[in-house]
């Protein structure tokens, strides 16, 4: 390995598999059905693969008014990253259902923002490992236990205030979401409709072709028209929960755009307050 941080293939995970240094993560998770992404990792899973649970080990229920998927406090995760047999040095792969929106991409920048740098999304996820007819096993793992110490560089995880400012101060604002869903046409999930005022619309789903990401340089020319002047560390990040935000800052970085930030409440944590404005339309 050759130090993967932000996505590998497939066909190169394969060739790496039982590797002591590498610890692949099954992030596999369902809205619909918070169970199903589990229940599915028993069944079958990447040969060695541990599972991630979005709202048990990579959110924190415990607060509130913060969105439907806070962000964990660091010695939660890092405890859960040692369980995992994740040490500060270990290459970490992560993968979903496919598209890496739920929720491979939370996990890569939930350990970027601990400054983790040998992390990457497995490029088509379970849909293209099983599409290769790659080995997969039901047997659970036994990873060895280990340490990590470290804390989440806060200057990268935004709160509403801090996101008002940023509006403010000209910083862009991203909202991952689905049109329909940033317009305010449909809102299947939260219990307002709309966007932040501001905020620009970049679907997540934007970042992808045939069920993988585009090429870094594709992606690199539409963000970079998205920024216009703008270094990627005046840009924010946000979606429905602060999970499929995360995929936007991945593709930031494989495009070579690496420093934006995550507004980790995003939408369900703005409405918390109802005081708080909301636009409708597109933008």
């Amino acid at each position: 390995m050759s130090g993967w941080n932000t996505l590998v293939s497939a066909e190169e995970l394969s060739r790496e598999l039982g590797d002591p240094g590498l610890v692949v993560v099954d992030c596999r998770f369902s809205l619909a059905n918070p169970e199903a992404g589990e229940a599915a990792h028993a069944k079958a899973h990447i040969p060695g693969a541990v599972y991630a649970h979005l709202d048990r080990d990579l959110s924190d229920h415990r607060k509130r008014g913060q969105g439907r998927h806070p962000w964990p406090e660091a010695t939660d995760f890092t405890a859960r990253l040692g369980a995992w047999g994740i040490g500060p040095d270990t290459q970490v792969v992560a993968y979903d259902g496919g598209d890496g929106g739920l929720a491979a991409a939370r996990l890569w920048f939930l350990l970027r923002a601990l400054g983790h740098r040998k992390v990457a999304v497995l490029d088509g996820g379970w849909a293209r490992w099983t599409e290769l007819g790659l080995p997969n096993e039901a047997a659970m793992p036994q990873p060895r236990a280990t340490t990590y110490a470290g804390r989440f560089d806060a200057a990268r995880l935004l709160d509403p205030v801090q996101v008002q400012r940023a509006l403010d101060a000209g910083e862009l604002l991203l909202d991952a979401r689905a049109p329909e869903r940033f317009s305010g046409q449909t809102e299947p999930l939260d219990r307002a409709a709309g966007h932040v005022p501001g905020a620009r619309n970049r679907p997540y789903a934007d970042n992808l072709q045939d069920g993988r990401f585009k090429p870094a340089a594709q992606l690199a020319r539409e963000y970079r028209a998205l920024l216009g002047s703008r270094d990627p560390s005046r840009v924010i990040a946000m979606c429905g929960s602060g999970v499929t935000a995360c995929h936007l800052l991945l593709a930031m970085e494989h495009a070579g755009l690496p420093g934006a930030k995550l507004f980790t409440g995003s939408w369900s944590g703005w409405i918390s307050d109802p005081s708080r404005p909301v636009a409708t339309g597109e933008l």
